[in-house]
């Protein structure tokens, strides 16, 4: 899948790009349902919390770091709840069909003859 933002390949069935940041138009093979919140395995920065919890609210991963980093500020059980989804939330893909990508063909070279 290409972003039709800054032409970056990413992951088929993403909702933002990796990239950029652009939100993805939907794909018409198949429609997103609200499926499990996991923890990404595949846009992870420390634990993938954000990231999964971006991808099941359908925003972008950025923005969800960002509150999450600015919340850590206020009085509260912010680092606690951090650590706790860590621990209880199942990893998972996150932007895609809960397909992991394939694998990358192997590359054949000419083989060069022996003098």
């Amino acid at each position: 899948m290409i972003c039709p933002n800054c032409k970056k390949e990413i992951a088929a069935g993403s909702n933002f790009c990796c990239a950029c940041g652009a939100k993805q138009p939907p794909e018409t093979a198949y429609a997103f349902s609200r499926g499990r919140l996991v923890r990404s395995i595949n846009d992870r920065k420390i634990a993938g919390v954000c990231a999964g919890l971006a991808d099941y609210f359908d925003l972008d991963p950025t923005l969800v770091r960002v509150i999450w980093a600015l919340a850590t500020f206020i009085p509260g059980p912010n680092i606690i709840a951090y650590v706790v989804l860590w621990i209880v939330l199942p990893e998972g893909f996150t932007g895609t069909a809960a397909v992991p990508p394939p694998a990358p063909a192997p590359s054949v070279s000419p083989s060069q003859p022996t003098s």
